[in-house]
């Protein structure tokens, strides 16, 4: 009775509350221990952070330009697609489909697992049967509530991000406050460069910026966004900083508490501190990082799938993924389809190799979309585009996305290997299957999956 798409129901503070809320994850609880680790020491750590930020602000600011000038949903596929072709376009989109998404949900989910399970088996470590079966827990849910309301989604992704502030909140107060009263001995000696390796340096900023990855999420849902030229910016701008400011002094704070080795030897630097610290919040800050974790979980679900709509849309998906739920308004197919990868990746999968196996491909495909912003910018000089960066902006960043991967390539052969051999793998499935365009013989199970779960194709365009 009424026309089937996918309506703008992302405010201004939606938008702010998507970006803070897939940022603020299990990156800021976990990821202290892997930047330390493969930095050398506390100075270099909070330098990479820093760093971490500074890069992530230059990305988000290209990728607010991008969302103005491209009109379209999809994100780093979309802007590969128009300004690099359709060969570099599929193949991001296929290494995000079986490695890139579902590694990054995996490591998420399994740090909602843990701090969920946290308070009730401390001081001992949680069981990993029942980390895993509480990370899937949490996954299925989001994925439920995705499938039936965009609505619901986004205001739980708002309510989810006050928890995330609150959590952070919790760690910065005390820890600004012993050293305040003059606790700096963890301090002394921060800059010790004997401990620094600058071939792990790549794998210390694959975490940090793991950390800060969430930047990019607006431009996924670019066709729900109300007044989208004007929210895009000022929505990537204001989380960023707030990112930036609450990532350094928590990283402070984690030290000001507890000392290097206290943070390699923890499983879960956020629940070590709080024994130190405040002992009071033992059984709740845990609860909180888990609620942030499931946040991002969230806010991961709720823009891959339009990720996969727009490629089906395309026509380098199959079909069926660009389809939306008569009655609900939601991209069924798409929100569906990670669920056997991410329930595979949980159930075998450990969090610091899982977070080097999927960065390369990330950040090798994100080095490409802000290098297509260059491009499209030479193609089109007299595009007007509402938001623009200085050209070092993108120029700058780009290099550096590239020369990490590069680097990467030593710091850690192994999974990096395995990361560029799933890219590598889509080549022949696009000049096979793409390229000729899809075979007609999967229309039969197409249409029968349509009447299964009640979709249809979009009625009209929004962008």
């Amino acid at each position: 009775e009424e026309a089937v798409f996918l309506r703008k129901k992302i405010t201004l503070l939606r938008a702010f509350s998507l970006l803070i809320g897939s940022m603020v994850g299990s990156g800021i609880f976990i990821s202290p221990k892997g930047v330390l680790k493969n930095s050398g020491s506390v100075g270099f750590s909070l330098v990479v952070w820093f760093a971490c930020g500074l890069l992530s602000m230059f990305g988000a600011l290209c990728y607010a330009e991008l969302g103005t000038r491209i009109t379209k949903s999809g994100g780093h596929y979309i802007y590969i697609l128009e300004t690099l072709g359709p060969l570099p376009s599929f193949l991001f989109l296929w290494a995000e489909f079986f490695a890139i998404r579902p590694a990054n949900s995996a490591v998420v989910s399994l740090a909602f697992g843990r701090y969920m399970l946290e308070p009730f088996f401390a001081p001992c470590a949680a069981p990993v049967p029942a980390v895993k079966l509480v990370s899937l827990l949490g996954y299925y849910m989001v994925l439920t509530l995705n499938s039936w309301s965009v609505t619901w989604s986004a205001r739980l992704q708002t309510a989810l991000s006050i928890v995330k502030l609150l959590a952070l909140a919790l760690i910065i107060v005390p820890g600004m406050m012993l050293l305040a009263q003059g606790h700096t001995e963890n301090f002394h000696n921060a800059f010790d460069r004997q401990s620094l390796v600058l071939d792990k340096l790549p794998l210390a900023f694959y975490a940090g910026m793991f950390a800060y990855s969430g930047w990019f999420q607006a431009s996924f849902v670019r066709e729900e966004l109300v007044r989208p030229e004007r929210n895009i910016p000022l929505a990537v701008i204001v989380s960023v900083i707030t990112v930036i400011v609450g990532y350094m002094l928590t990283n402070v704070s984690y030290y000001t508490v507890l000392g290097t080795q206290d943070v390699l030897a923890s499983p879960a630097v956020a629940v070590s501190f709080v024994q130190r610290a405040f002992k009071s919040l033992i059984s709740v800050v845990p609860v909180l990082v888990a609620l942030s974790c499931f946040g991002t979980m969230n806010g991961g679900i709720f823009t891959f799938s339009r990720t996969l709509f727009v490629a089906s849309r395309e026509g380098q998906w199959p079909p069926l993924f660009s389809m939306i739920h008569i009655r609900r308004h939601t991209p069924l197919p798409a929100v569906m389809l990670m669920f056997p990868l991410v329930t595979a990746m949980v159930c075998i999968g450990d969090i610091y190799h899982l977070m080097n196996f999927f960065s390369f491909s990330r950040w090798l495909f994100i080095g490409l979309a802000t290098l297509g912003l260059i491009v499209h910018r030479h193609r089109h000089p007299d595009l007007h585009s509402p938001f623009k960066v200085p050209l070092f902006v993108p120029v700058s960043f780009t290099i550096i996305c590239l020369f990490t991967v590069a680097m990467s390539f030593y710091s850690d052969p192994v999974n990096i290997s395995i990361g560029c051999t799933m890219v590598l793998s889509g080549f022949p499935v696009y000049y096979l299957i793409i390229h000729r365009q899809m075979s007609n013989r999967c229309h039969y199970l197409t249409h029968k999956l349509q009447l299964l779960l009640e979709v249809v194709q979009q009625e009209i365009k929004t962008y």
